[in-house]
Protein backbone atom coordinates (compact mmCIF):
# COMPACT_ATOMS: atom_id res chain seq x y z
CA UNK A 1 0.00 0.00 0.00
CA UNK A 2 1.12 3.59 -1.04
CA UNK A 3 1.96 5.75 1.77
CA UNK A 4 -0.82 8.35 0.49
CA UNK A 5 -3.16 5.18 0.60
CA UNK A 6 -2.36 4.29 3.80
CA UNK A 7 -3.01 8.16 5.17
CA UNK A 8 -6.16 7.91 3.37
CA UNK A 9 -7.17 4.99 5.11
CA UNK A 10 -6.20 5.51 8.13
CA UNK A 11 -8.68 8.28 8.33
CA UNK A 12 -11.62 6.05 7.05
CA UNK A 13 -10.14 3.47 10.25
CA UNK A 14 -10.61 6.38 12.84
CA UNK A 15 -14.17 7.15 11.50
CA UNK A 16 -15.29 3.19 12.05
CA UNK A 17 -12.92 3.29 15.51
CA UNK A 18 -14.51 6.59 16.41
CA UNK A 19 -18.43 5.74 15.44
CA UNK A 20 -17.87 2.84 17.73
CA UNK A 21 -17.14 4.91 20.30
CA UNK A 22 -13.93 4.27 20.76
CA UNK A 23 -10.04 5.97 19.92
CA UNK A 24 -6.91 5.62 18.48
CA UNK A 25 -4.00 5.77 20.98
CA UNK A 26 -1.32 5.68 19.05
CA UNK A 27 -0.12 3.93 15.01
CA UNK A 28 3.19 2.81 14.34
CA UNK A 29 3.71 1.24 10.69
CA UNK A 30 1.15 -0.82 9.95
CA UNK A 31 -0.04 -1.66 13.69
CA UNK A 32 -3.45 0.98 14.58
CA UNK A 33 -3.33 0.64 18.73
CA UNK A 34 -7.18 1.61 20.14
CA UNK A 35 -8.26 2.78 23.53
CA UNK A 36 -7.34 0.30 26.37
CA UNK A 37 -5.47 -2.00 23.82
CA UNK A 38 -8.10 -4.55 24.06
CA UNK A 39 -7.91 -4.67 19.94
CA UNK A 40 -5.10 -4.00 17.45
CA UNK A 41 -5.62 -3.31 14.37
CA UNK A 42 -3.20 -4.00 11.18
CA UNK A 43 -3.42 -3.05 7.45
CA UNK A 44 -3.05 -5.40 5.29
CA UNK A 45 -1.88 -5.20 1.87
CA UNK A 46 -5.34 -5.00 0.15
CA UNK A 47 -6.01 -1.25 0.64
CA UNK A 48 -9.83 -2.04 1.55
CA UNK A 49 -9.21 -4.96 4.34
CA UNK A 50 -7.81 -4.82 7.78
CA UNK A 51 -6.90 -7.37 10.30
CA UNK A 52 -8.10 -7.26 13.93
CA UNK A 53 -6.28 -9.04 16.64
CA UNK A 54 -7.20 -9.29 20.06
CA UNK A 55 -5.35 -8.99 23.58
CA UNK A 56 -5.25 -12.21 25.40
CA UNK A 57 -5.59 -10.57 28.29
CA UNK A 58 -8.80 -8.26 27.23
CA UNK A 59 -12.45 -9.63 28.44
CA UNK A 60 -13.75 -11.42 25.68
CA UNK A 61 -17.93 -10.90 25.92
CA UNK A 62 -17.31 -7.08 25.68
CA UNK A 63 -14.48 -7.26 23.31
CA UNK A 64 -16.42 -9.96 20.43
CA UNK A 65 -19.34 -7.29 20.81
CA UNK A 66 -16.90 -4.59 19.50
CA UNK A 67 -14.99 -6.13 16.65
CA UNK A 68 -19.21 -7.04 15.50
CA UNK A 69 -19.31 -3.63 15.42
CA UNK A 70 -16.35 -2.36 13.67
CA UNK A 71 -17.15 -4.84 11.29
CA UNK A 72 -20.58 -3.10 10.78
CA UNK A 73 -19.24 0.61 10.89
CA UNK A 74 -16.44 -1.05 8.21
CA UNK A 75 -19.07 -2.30 5.86
CA UNK A 76 -20.81 1.19 5.94
CA UNK A 77 -17.28 2.44 4.48
CA UNK A 78 -16.80 -0.25 2.21
CA UNK A 79 -14.05 -1.81 3.86
CA UNK A 80 -13.86 -4.94 5.68
CA UNK A 81 -12.35 -6.13 9.14
CA UNK A 82 -10.95 -9.34 9.34
CA UNK A 83 -10.74 -11.85 12.11
CA UNK A 84 -6.37 -11.33 12.84
CA UNK A 85 -5.17 -13.69 15.93
CA UNK A 86 -4.61 -12.96 19.07
CA UNK A 87 -1.72 -10.86 20.98
CA UNK A 88 0.04 -9.92 23.81
CA UNK A 89 1.82 -6.65 24.89
CA UNK A 90 4.86 -6.80 27.63
CA UNK A 91 7.18 -4.14 29.02
CA UNK A 92 10.37 -4.54 27.66
CA UNK A 93 13.86 -2.45 28.39
CA UNK A 94 13.70 1.13 28.32
CA UNK A 95 9.83 1.34 28.85
CA UNK A 96 9.38 -0.21 25.28
CA UNK A 97 6.44 -2.51 24.66
CA UNK A 98 7.03 -5.45 22.99
CA UNK A 99 4.14 -7.00 21.25
CA UNK A 100 4.04 -10.90 21.06
CA UNK A 101 1.44 -12.30 17.84
CA UNK A 102 0.11 -15.76 19.01
CA UNK A 103 -0.36 -18.29 16.75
Amino acid sequence: MSEESAVKKLGVVKEIVESTGMGISYVYEDLIFLDHNALLLQFTDESDKVLVHTNREADQEPVQATIVALKLAALEREMVLLDGGVYALTQGEDEQINIEFIP
